[in-house]
């Protein structure tokens, strides 16, 4: 499954996300940082770090729902925290998008869809229609989930599809997945990142894995330092 990636950026284009020296720390010593990075406009970009609380906070921090302690964030022009969570959509991250188990597709999708809706409309209960307009630019050529199927049922694939396509609903530039290593088959996985590749299309796509994106043709591959806090920790660079 293949897509057509955005053309090369030239000296004229301006990152998606630019940061500069960029720490976080807590009641517990250092969370991430100093962490530099530039993520260019369009396309699929996968942070490669380990896996835990500092890059899952660095993620939250790229899309406008977390604060930097010290450093420098600019992400599609704009540099305030609510400003940038204007501009993004956050998916697959246990902190925020945690969907409960035991409840169906259609009632996950009909609860998104009134929430995005103004207060005086209407929404009915979700049906084909509505979850192929939702499902269907992210899920691509694989199958949409039944609307009657408990989430726990689904596979990892398609439970973190369906988290990604609740979360951009609105489309906006910036879409930041939490960790293409949420799903533990490799076949899957390549699967999710030629989805992810797909979105870069219209959408400037963010997410971060272990071992990178294999042999898939990504925007970029971005090694991240100092975001294990145990590391951290010991080095103390990133300040309280």
């Amino acid at each position: 499954m293949s897509a057509h990636q955005p053309d090369a950026p030239t000296d004229e284009t301006p990152p998606a996300v630019l940061a500069r020296d960029l720490r976080l720390s807590g009641p517990w010593g250092p969370v991430y940082g100093p962490v530099d990075l530039r993520i260019e406009d369009g396309g699929l970009t996968v942070l490669v770090c380990p896996a835990g609380t500092g890059r899952t906070a660095l993620l939250m921090t790229l899309a406008g729902r977390m604060r930097a302690k010290s450093g420098e964030l600019t992400v599609l022009g704009a540099h305030r925290a609510t400003e940038i969570f204007a501009l993004s959509a956050l998916a697959g991250v246990d902190e925020l998008d945690t969907v409960p188990e035991s409840v169906t597709v259609a009632d996950l999708l009909t609860e998104q869809l009134r929430w995005n809706s103004p207060w005086y409309r209407m929404v009915p209960k979700a049906d084909e229609a509505a979850l192929s307009k939702v499902c269907s630019p992210v899920f691509g050529d694989l199958p949409l989930p039944p609307l009657h199927e408990y989430f726990e049922e689904l596979s990892e694939l398609d439970r973190l599809l369906l988290r990604v396509a609740l979360a951009d609903i609105g489309r906006p530039p910036l879409l930041v997945v939490g960790s293409a290593d949420n799903v533990t088959c490799d076949v899957n996985r390549g699967l999710l990142i030629d989805r992810l590749i797909d979105l870069g299309r219209r959408q400037t796509v963010v997410t971060a894995s272990v071992n990178g994106a294999g042999d898939r043709a990504v925007r970029a591959e971005i090694p991240v330092p100092n975001t294990d806090r145990a590391e951290l920790a010991k080095t103390g660079k990133a300040g309280r």
